[in-house]
């Protein structure tokens, strides 16, 4: 007699009865797709939010095969040095309140939902220049291994930066 697997043929084999393989991105649009749709769950996200006066606080949201996606919050006043992010790429989406994104072409001010992109090598610093609180979310691809400070564009290029292996989102 004929067993199922005989018959019918091994249902692994079959790619539409297998259950779906968890997408991850592949593109920056998919990094900044995936941005977004963690935004839109605001009830996942919220509950995890702490504001220190004293330091940025930020808390490692979710990793994934070659990314990691951070939650960061900013009181009035917080920010982050001027950096670039290594080898990493990246998406910075503000989640409330705003944020004062300072780059060589002058500063752009990042509202609830506005979304900025960014290469290796980009660099940038970021303050919350308003008087209220802001949250925001960062995915990084790779995964943020390296986070060189650069001389403040107010100080002369000779400044000394921060030291070597301060790592913060």
């Amino acid at each position: 007699m004929n067993s199922d697997v005989q018959i019918a043929g091994d249902p692994l084999a079959i790619p539409h009865l297998l259950p779906p393989v968890p997408a991850h991105p592949a593109t920056v649009a998919g990094f900044a797709g995936l941005a977004r749709s963690i935004a839109a769950d605001r009830a996942a996200w919220a509950p995890l939010v702490r504001y220190d006066a004293t330091t940025r606080w930020y808390h490692r949201l979710r990793t994934g095969p070659g990314y990691e996606v951070w939650l960061l919050s900013w009181v009035p006043g917080q920010g982050s040095g001027r950096h670039d992010h290594g080898a990493s790429s990246g998406v910075l989406t503000v989640l409330e309140g705003e944020l004062t994104e300072h780059v060589e072409g002058g500063p752009r001010t990042l509202t609830a939902g506005a979304q900025r992109v960014f290469a290796p090598g980009y660099v940038h610093e970021v303050v919350n220049d308003a008087l209220t609180p802001a949250v925001s979310l960062h995915v990084y691809f790779p995964g943020l291994t390296n986070m060189p400070m650069h001389p403040s564009q107010a100080t002369d290029a000779g400044a000394a930066t921060a030291p070597p292996g301060i790592l913060a989102p």
